[in-house]
């Protein structure tokens, strides 16, 4: 799997111009406060999938990633992307349910799902609208990456918003605010 190409065909379409200009990552939301609820498909599964279903069950991690077109991927994101899809079975054996939220339309995902073998659940977002109820910010084209670990009542109880210091927050990161 190559992280990039030359080929930028599928890149510049009216998302990437939507997305284009910087908006600073600054959600507002606060520690301890019931997340936005959304419903959106899940490509690795082939399910629709609504946030508020989790409630009362299980934590969850969403963890918006930023993928520009199926073979095109943000540099900070790809690795990030390898190593939770990697270390899925360290959320499933703790109970938490791990969603990966991109803005690439549904076929674009599907793509992706294969040529990353992804076993995690991929939520396509191409309008973007829950990127931007979480105010994850965006910038040349694509909204920026942000993870949120949600406990099983819903209640946010970690937020990591993208800077050029701190990407992503990882695995390790995410997983200790359930211990």
């Amino acid at each position: 799997m190559v992280l990039t190409s030359n080929d930028f065909s599928g890149l510049l379409n009216e998302r990437f111009f939507r997305n284009f200009l910087p908006i600073p990552a600054t959600s507002s939301l606060d520690l301890g406060a019931i997340t936005p609820d959304f419903r959106l498909p899940d490509i690795t599964n082939g399910r629709e999938i609504k946030l508020s279903e989790y409630r009362g069950k299980q934590p969850l991690i969403l963890a918006f990633t930023r993928i520009f077109t199926e073979k095109q991927y943000c540099p900070f994101c790809f690795p990030h992307i390898k190593d939770v899809n990697e270390k899925y079975d360290r959320f499933r054996d703790r109970g938490i349910e791990l969603l990966m939220i991109t803005s690439t339309d549904e076929k674009q995902s599907q793509i992706v799902v294969r040529d990353l073998g992804l076993r995690m659940p991929l939520l396509s977002d191409p309008s973007c609208n829950v990127f931007r109820a979480y105010s994850t910010g965006q910038a040349l084209g694509a909204p920026l990456p942000a993870q949120f670990v949600l406990d099983k009542q819903g209640r946010l109880l970690y937020k990591h918003l993208f800077s050029f210091l701190d990407h992503n927050a990882s695995v390790e990161q995410m997983l200790a605010v359930l211990d």
